[in-house]
Order: C-alpha cells, then structure tokens, then sequence
C-alpha cells in the first residue's frame, strides 16, 4: 500500500532471496540465513539498492566503505565474535557459522540472567534511573509542567472519546485491531489472496452479539461509524467476549477516500489522533462500530 504514495519504487528482496545473519536481543541461537532463491524480477538488496543511490550522489564510497553484502557481513560478524570473546564466549568463524547454518550461545540459565535495573536496586544512589530525578518517578514534575490537559503529570484514568462505558454507546460495538496471524502487518497481503482468493479480512464477534444482529457465521458484514465503512467476514466464537469484536490490521486498502474498504481495512473506521498532546501513539483501540450483515 504505501507503494502506491510512491513516486519512485525500488522493489527489494525477501529474506529468502539475500544472505544475511540474525539474531533477536538476548536470543540464545544466532542464525546463518542463506540465499534460498534468485531474486525475482527486478528486486535488489537493500544495501546494494542504497549503494546505487549513493553512487548516484558521488558518496558510494563513503557508503560501502569498500565492502559488498557479504564483505558487511564478514565484518559485522567479526565485531561480533570480538565481544562475544570479551564475554568469555567462543564463536565459531564465519565460514563454519554458514556451514553450520546457527550457533547456540551460552547466555541462558540462572548464571548468566540478566535482572532489570539489577544495578539500581543494589544501589540507586550509585546506579541511578535515566529520570530527572534518578528515582522511578510516579509524579513527574516534566510532565506536570508541560499543561497539557490530556497529560498530567500523574497516572490517572480519563474516559476515552468512544468506549463501551459511553452514554451514547447504543448497539456499537468496541472495535480492537489486533496483529493479523497470517501475515506481518500488511506484507504478503496480495500472496494471501493469490492462496485464498480475494475476500474481505475475518472478523471475531461473540455468539450473543451476531444472533442479536442477525450475523452468521461465515457472512459478510458491513462494520461502520461516522468514520468510514469496511466488510469484513463473520467469524462467530466464544474466544472473544461479548460488546467486542476483533479486526485484524493489514488488509490492503481499496477504493478511493471515503469509498467502502471490501478488503476489510480498519484504519478506515479508527480515529486518526494521537493518544495525547505528549506521546501521539496510535489510539486505534478506542473505536465504536456498528456491525450489519452487508446487502
């Protein structure tokens, strides 16, 4: 989707079509990730992708600093093995690393858990929290400060704009958009629909509410507010509780702005404002919808 803002595209590859190496924070298994296939059409890797637009702009040198994919590689992996054997940990080199495909490091277990501000609960004057006033600050002064009426300085509960508590609620139902199961984020929509051909996302609603709306399983409905409008797919369960029903992100947007969203697209019925003056996350679980079978 974002593709679609785009004046210029620069298709890159999957991590099946490059090498690489991974590992998550404080994971035990360091993976080798070979190249499974040729990149498709004209995908490029995104460092040689950002090599050429340096070079374009008479910095490739100072881009690559001499170093293809494979030279980066070699180099960040032996940083890596550096301060692995200043931990006291051997890693095998690089080449046995791909010849081995991964490595289990030695970090798990009681002797090399790593407690959260373990230093700071030793001692707080000497470790002292990254706050202004080197304690864990339930009052923060900053904050208070600033006036913002949305952000005080001090816990507390303020009603949301649209929630189940609301007066004027009537048969709206609480929305929540989780992370879809079958995809990251909106990423291999389109191979998904290639699979299961192209129909609106599912959308979990409790037994109680889809009988009181006349919903059945497995129909299409339309889900609306004042916002927008999307179909979705009925999936009727007890795995969620009643007054709320669940649409997953990532269904690629359709249509024009304004326009119905038949791929079942929740952005069109969230609110596009931040959760305060102060943070400005996404506040896309505070969101009421009506649910109706579709015709």
């Amino acid at each position: 989707p974002t593709a679609k803002r785009a004046d210029i595209v620069f298709p890159s590859t999957t991590p099946y079509e490059r090498e690489d190496i991974a590992r998550a924070n404080m994971d035990e298994y360091l993976f080798a990730m070979p190249q499974l296939i040729a990149p498709l059409g004209e995908a490029r890797n995104d460092y040689d992708i950002f090599a050429g637009l340096a070079a374009r702009l008479g910095q490739g040198e100072a881009f690559t600093e001499g170093r293809d994919v494979e030279g980066w590689l070699r180099h960040l992996y032996a940083e890596f093995v550096e301060m692995s054997r200043e931990d006291g940990i051997e890693m095998p080199d690089y080449d046995r690393l791909r010849d081995k495909n991964w490595v289990k490091l030695p970090i798990a277990g009681d002797e090399h858990a790593i407690s959260p501000f373990e230093a700071f609960r030793a001692d707080p004057a000497a470790a002292p929290l990254k706050t202004p006033s080197g304690k864990v600050e339930i009052f923060s002064e900053r904050i208070a400060g600033f006036g913002y009426e949305d952000c005080p300085g001090h816990p507390t509960w303020m009603p949301p704009e649209e929630w189940l508590g609301s007066e004027t609620r009537g048969e709206m139902l609480h929305l929540v958009s989780p992370q879809p199961g079958d995809k990251l984020h909106s990423q291999l929509e389109a191979a998904l629909q290639d699979v299961e051909g192209a129909r609106p996302e599912r959308v979990l609603i409790h037994p109680q509410d889809a009988a009181a709306r006349g919903v059945a399983d497995g129909q299409i409905v339309e889900m609306v507010n004042a916002r927008g409008a999307c179909l979705a797919r009925a999936e009727v369960s007890e795995d969620i509780r009643p007054g709320v029903v669940s649409l997953p992100t990532g269904a690629w947007l359709d249509g024009a702005p304004g326009a119905v969203s038949r791929t079942g697209n929740p952005n069109v019925l969230t609110r596009d404002i931040g959760t305060s003056r102060l943070g400005q996350g996404s506040s896309a679980h505070t969101t009421l919808v009506a649910v109706r079978p579709a015709g």
